[in-house]
This record gives C-alpha cells, structure tokens and sequence, in this order.
C-alpha cells in the first residue's frame, strides 16, 4: 500500500522545520531506509569554531514542536542567543521518514512494509546530519526525554568523543523488561482494533478505537498516583477524570498515524547500549566521557529514579539530579509551572561546566 495523507503531521500543527535527506540509511536489523529524510529545527546560530551545537532528540510521539514552545528561548538553558540548538525529529515521528509518509525511493516501505528502526539508526542518522549537513564534528550538549534519553545514552556510548556533555531526561540507557511489557500493552491496543486491517487502514480514523484505547493506558502509567489521587486535573481545567482523558489525552494520539507509532513503539521497547558490549551494560556505559546530569522524574513510573541512579552510578563523571513533579512521565510537557525552573537551573549548571 502506498503512502497516506494525514494533516497532523505538517507545519501548521508543528511549526516550521526541514526536511533533510541523508540518503541512504542501511539499519541494524537489516534492509535499508533508501532516502531517509530528517525533520530538523534549528534555534540560534552556530559559530564559527561550530563547538556551540547542541543536539535535542524527542520521544515517543513527540516532535520539535514541544522544545520550541516549552524548553528553548531566552528564558531557558537552552538558550539560542548563546547555543545553536538543533531538535531532530525520530524516523517514524511523523515528520521525518515514517510509516505513513513513505514514499518516492521509499514507496516500497509504506505503510506495514516499513522496517523495524532501533535507536542506534537514529543516532547513526543524527551524526550523519550533523557532519554533512552542519558541519559539527563535537557536541556541547545531547538532551532528550524519555526515547530522546535513550538516543542520549545511545550517542554518548557510540560516539563519545563527539559529546561533550549529556543529559538524560526521565529515561534509561537498558530499558527494562517492565517497560517492554507496557509498550507490549501500548501496541496492542492499537493492532486489536479491526480497523487496523493488518497495518494497512486507509485513514487513522479507521483507527480510533485502538488509538482512543492507547491514549487511555497512557492515562493509567503516564500520570502518576498522585496525580489521579490529588485530582491535579482539576487545576488543568477539567471536571473529573473521563472528562481529562476525553479531552487531554485521547485527542492528542487519536490525530496520530498508529504505524508510526508503533515504528516508535517497537524502538522503545529494545533500547539497549549493552548490545555494543555484548550484554555488558556497566562496561557500555563506562565508555561514556561526557560529563554527565542524569534526570528521572520523582513520580515516574515507566522509568524510576532507582533504575536511573542504578545505571548513573556506572557513569564516569555524572550526577544524579532528580526532578520533582507529580504529573510523572508526562511531566515532560511541562505542565506543572514547576517543572521547567527545576531542569533549566539543572542543564544551566551542567553547560557551565568544562567538558
């Protein structure tokens, strides 16, 4: 089946970006992305020494869109009026090459034909970009959340000498067989709906019951306990908690494509750095000479501080710097007026440092 057409996945809804071919893209588990293109937004302006880049990678179902609104300006750490601040989009994101949007030289991956991508292929693709398109060889700063720490980890063990700091975000570097088996459930909830014809739907909305159903188990472990025990909805404007569900959560997935997120989905659940030392994580992380500020969120359920500070504790030259947020997991937006202060002191302090 040839590609679709869905209007979520466009500037109006994500703002101004490029699209970037790399070309070629041969992927770990085999086959080939034959014109991958990158969606890449870009703050600020690299210098001439080029050694003011920092990188920003996104997490599941995210896209740039996010760091534009909540996490980069003037205001931030991530400041473009002293740092060239790069996001780029994950393959199968919607805005770079994904399920969905396969087409041209990539006509034969649309749709259900569309290969499984791991998180080193980003991150191979990421440095591809960088080097060819931008010319940076080292970056000042990696950070991204919860996937985007994964791609963190990921490059800091396979090119360490190309960055110079690193920042996890609510994410680890092994995830953890708890974490499989959520996504596992995550899937399911979208390729149990019949609509979903084998991955070859003509629309998403033929998708929405799936989709309305994944949207709901994000409500179950993506706000913590708290957050459904001290109704911090109510403060966000809704009633009660169907009313938050049916109107936060499940139309931000149900505009989604369900084969991209499921490309995402299938990337998740096997990050791993250990793959490049044969199952030895502590010896994969001890390639690792960034300096390093490794981030959970206190309330997080897929990825908790213990099995963060489990794995900061392997990292040469790090610190575990926890976040404090009762949303959980998605915290990350940045809905709670507290969360930003927090990490911006936090990645001020570590760009302040010499790496």
């Amino acid at each position: 089946m040839s590609a679709i057409q869905n209007p979520y996945y466009s500037s109006e809804f994500h703002g101004e970006y490029d699209l970037i071919s790399i070309g070629r893209l041969d992927l770990e588990e085999g086959g080939s992305i034959p014109d991958c293109h990158l969606a890449v937004a870009t703050f600020g302006t690299l210098n001439e020494e080029r050694d003011n880049a920092i990188l920003v990678t996104t997490w599941y179902s995210g896209t740039h869109q996010i760091f534009r609104d909540a996490y980069i300006g003037s205001q931030h750490a991530l400041d473009p009026g002293r740092w060239f601040v790069v996001v780029v989009d994950q393959i199968g994101s919607g805005l770079s090459t994904s399920p969905h949007n396969a087409s041209g030289a990539n006509d034969a991956l649309a749709m259900s034909a569309f290969p499984h991508v791991r998180i080193g292929d980003d991150v191979v693709a990421q440095e591809r970009l960088l080097r060819e398109h931008f010319g940076i060889e080292r970056l000042a700063l990696v950070v991204g959340g919860s996937m985007g720490a994964q791609q963190t980890y990921e490059w800091a063990v396979r090119f360490p000498d190309k960055v110079r700091r690193a920042a996890p975000i609510a994410g680890t570097a092994q995830n953890t067989d708890h974490d499989f088996l959520f996504t596992r459930v995550l899937a399911e909830a979208i390729t149990t709906d019949p609509g979903f014809a084998g991955g070859e739907y003509s629309s998403n909305a033929e998708v929405v019951a799936g989709l309305e159903r994944h949207a709901r188990i994000w409500g179950v472990m993506g706000f913590s306990t708290e957050f459904w025990k001290q109704r911090v909805y109510q403060a966000l404007d809704f009633s009660d908690m169907d009313a938050f569900l049916a109107g936060f959560l499940q139309p931000y997935f149900t505009a989604m494509d369900p084969n991209d997120l499921l490309c995402m989905a299938w990337k998740w659940q096997r990050g791993d750095v250990a793959r490049h030392t044969g199952g030895d994580l502590a010896k994969a992380l001890g390639r690792i000479t960034a300096k390093t500020f490794v981030m959970p969120i206190s309330e997080d359920m897929f990825f908790p501080v213990r099995d963060c500070g489990a794995e900061q504790a392997l990292v040469k030259d790090s610190e575990l710097r926890v976040v404090d947020d009762v949303l959980g997991h998605l915290g990350l937006f940045s809905v709670n007026p507290d969360f930003m202060p927090q990490l911006d002191a936090h990645l001020s302090e570590l760009l302040e440092t010499t790496a």
